[in-house]
């Protein structure tokens, strides 16, 4: 069972995708999403929100692209989730309602949220980069 939404390890892939294959240049949301086959349109919006939230820096123009907007080392996995807009859904309402819910059901997931916020935020873009590379995976 997938703890995190597609979505979300979307963005990690992109942000990771971006860090080994800027080579000192921005890395066009096309190229991007052919290696990850999909329509750029179905990624532009991870991108920007990441952008918004200082994970990345898009660069415009014909040579135009993206770039991380922070060392690899200062981004987490936990930070993109939260930049992304994957770690809570801003359109739902709040659950509340029965005692059930709120003072049993809830208290218990949030401590395993916390938990497994926690162990995000343990990983590095650093520390996935330098997995790739092992793997001999960077490249166009």
């Amino acid at each position: 069972m997938p703890l995190l939404p597609r979505k979300g390890v979307l963005a990690i892939a992109a942000v990771l995708d971006i860090a080994i294959n800027s080579r000192g240049r921005p890395v066009a949301a096309k190229a991007l999403a052919g290696r990850h086959r999909l329509p750029p349109r179905h990624l532009e919006p991870v991108l920007q929100a990441l952008v918004r939230e200082g994970i990345l820096r898009g660069i415009r123009g014909p040579r135009g692209g993206y770039e991380l907007a922070r060392a690899e080392g200062d981004i987490t996995a936990d930070a993109i989730l939260h930049a992304a807009g994957t770690v809570e859904d801003k359109g739902e309402p709040p659950l509340t309602g029965s005692p059930l819910l709120t003072q049993v059901v809830m208290p218990a997931l949030a401590k395993a949220e916390e938990s497994f916020s926690s162990a995000l935020a343990r990983i590095t873009v650093a520390e996935l980069a330098r997995s790739a590379y092992s793997r001999k995976l960077p490249g166009d």
